[in-house]
């Protein structure tokens, strides 16, 4: 199956990124770190071409650690400068600074050996819908001034930030792909929330993860919802939630669809702790 999801304003985005990327000296891109590869565009990738960049993967307080490590460990080896962030830490939101201003260095030792006047590096911000790509900027800059919602594509509009002297930023609206050729990244990303919820049956997104946390972490079925590490049918399966949870319907019937909601919320909210959909090896093995 082909999910596609392609709405008009991204492909203008799409467009103004190639207008304006040669206004900047690298890239700075964005990707969950609980999905870093489903997470990344594919297209953008063949716009930004040799331009430098630097993959910062957000909301590392919702991942698995150990995983994090090895994303950051992967992308190293292609030599691709890659850190972990949670925006609430101010050590991860200096590190980012000062990553930053070392990659446009090199840039502008050379801009001033041309004699060019000195000025802060200029990166371009880019990164999918729901990544919490405002949410850094608006910390870096220490101010509000990026649109923040709990929706894919609120940012839908350029602009340049001043992060102190250090260097600026031209922040643009989360880009998607025009459709995902490989099913399981479209319901990774239903997963974290980054599509909206209506492209999907939301059943369907939330079996998917039921059959995922099987595989790899059935410790968090048997404490959040006493589920037998041995239930394998998902109708029985969505019947025990739904039951335990109260999500029924007139005369004591589960209602499937609620089920599916208790589920994926329980992920979002962090109840289920850290986890990561993806790993490199994974990846490599797909």
């Amino acid at each position: 199956m082909t999910i596609q999801w392609f709405p008009g304003h991204m492909a203008k985005a799409k467009r103004e990124v190639e207008e304006k990327l040669k206004l900047v000296d690298f890239v700075i891109e964005l990707v969950d770190a609980r999905v870093p590869y489903s997470s990344q565009n594919p297209m953008l990738h063949k716009v930004l071409n040799q331009k430098a960049k630097m993959v910062i993967l957000m909301k590392r307080d919702l991942a698995d650690s150990a995983v994090t490590t090895q994303w950051i460990e992967w992308y190293e080896e292609q030599g691709i400068t890659a850190m972990a962030v949670d925006v609430e830490n101010k050590q991860d939101l200096q590190a980012v600074v000062q990553k930053a201003k070392a990659l446009g260095n090199e840039k502008l030792e050379r801009l001033r050996k041309k004699g060019v006047r000195p000025r802060p590096a200029r990166a371009m911000i880019i990164g999918i819908p729901n990544v919490g790509k405002s949410t850094l900027i608006n910390r870096l800059a220490k101010k509000k001034i990026a649109k923040i919602g709990d929706r894919p594509g609120v940012t839908q509009a350029q602009q340049w930030i001043k992060v102190k002297n250090d260097f600026e930023l031209l922040d643009t609206p989360g880009i998607l792909w025009p459709k995902f050729e490989e099913e399981i990244i479209g319901y990774r990303l239903a997963v974290v929330g980054t599509i909206k919820d209506n492209i999907l049956p939301i059943p369907d997104v939330a079996a998917f993860f039921l059959k995922f946390l099987q595989l790899q972490y059935p410790s968090i079925l048997e404490e959040r919802y006493e589920l037998s590490p041995y239930m394998e049918d998902m109708d029985e399966i969505f019947q025990h939630i739904g039951k335990k949870r109260g999500c029924l319907e007139a005369g004591g019937r589960v209602n499937y669809d609620k089920v599916a909601e208790v589920i994926i919320r329980d992920m979002r909210s962090h109840r289920l702790g850290d986890i990561s959909l993806e790993t490199p090896e994974s990846i490599k093995e797909s």
